[in-house]
């Protein structure tokens, strides 16, 4: 039998241009506690001093695997590339800004040793917003945990629309067999679209402890889609293309017809309440925009008054 210390845990770092914000997240890998991993970094045709930095720590650490691809594949693909690249057992993936707690590769490995049911594996984060006040993304798990596919389907989903930061799974550690036949499509949103398969795939585990730190900053739609590569007219119906790709693998998936009806209400069900959402957000925008013009509209309107309208 494989001891805990003997299972290889694999961490995929993609990067472009990240020079200048990799020492940190590598430094936090290469001190975990768990000391039988490999650091993959794949490295999306940088232009700036990351090859050069990615062989040096290769060459320094035997741990440090580094890949450089030749053109720029798009930010999903290098995602891709480095779950591809991995051996491990066990796989997660870390950006090139993120910083991780020396236990958190052991605490996740405790966790998926006492269960073999599970995909994936979460835990607590710590966000450091633009406004530098730090958050951090907490829930039980319980739900989530549980063996029926459209129970944690059903949990993710409300978990997203409740707060997007609630749980973040995509940086959570996988059982990489487990994952390697879920395909992805570089669409808006799509992270989410690829954490509700990993829900369908198996249950999932967490650790209520804080064991990662990652920026996170608010990005409207269009300058996102820019970022992803994905054509921009996509950004105004980024949820109805998002629910469509979700009914798309439901269809895929393994499911007796009934589980896949209550998936199917649990995705109509989110997509009403992002909608309702959406308009309370317009409604408050527009409330505040008049508080802010009313004042000028009244003086403009003094200003103006025909003195003979006074019956002083």
């Amino acid at each position: 039998m494989v001891g805990k210390d003997d299972i290889l845990v694999s961490v995929g770092l993609p990067v472009r241009n990240g020079a200048g914000r990799m020492a940190g997240v590598v430094e936090s890998v290469l001190a975990q506690d768990h000391a039988k991993l490999e650091l993959v970094i794949s490295d999306n045709a940088s232009s700036d001093g990351t090859e050069d930095l990615c062989r040096s720590l290769a060459a320094r650490d035997s741990r440090v695997v580094y890949h450089r691809n030749p053109v720029n594949v798009g930010m999903l693909n290098n995602f891709v590339n480095t779950l591809m690249l991995a051996t491990g057992t066990y796989f997660r993936w870390v950006g090139d800004d993120d910083w991780l707690h020396p236990h958190c590769l052991s605490r996740a490995l405790d966790i998926f040793t006492a269960d073999d049911r599970l995909v994936l594996v979460t835990n607590e984060v710590e966000y450091a917003g633009e406004d530098g006040v730090p958050r951090i993304a907490s829930y039980d798990g319980a739900a989530l945990g549980s063996s029926d596919p459209v129970e944690r389907f059903a949990e993710y989903l409300r978990l997203l629309t409740d707060d997007t930061l609630q749980i973040d799974p995509l940086y959570g550690t996988l059982r990489r067999e487990s994952v390697l036949h879920i395909g992805r499509r570089n669409i808006l949103r799509e992270d989410e679209v690829y954490a509700t398969k990993l829900a369908l795939a198996g249950p999932w585990g967490h650790v209520p402890e804080v064991l990662a730190r990652r920026i996170w900053k608010y990005e409207n739609m269009s300058v996102l889609a820019n970022r992803l590569d994905v054509p921009r007219w996509q950004a105004p119906f980024a949820t109805l293309l998002q629910c469509r790709e979700m009914l798309h693998w439901l269809a895929e998936c393994d499911l007796t017809g009934q589980q896949r009806h209550r998936a199917r209400l649990a995705v109509a069900r989110m997509f009403m309440r992002r909608q309702q959402n959406s308009v309370t957000r317009r409604g408050r925008k527009v409330a505040r925009i008049a508080r802010e013009v009313a004042p000028s509209l009244h003086r403009a309107a003094d200003a103006h008054r025909d003195p003979s309208d006074s019956h002083g």
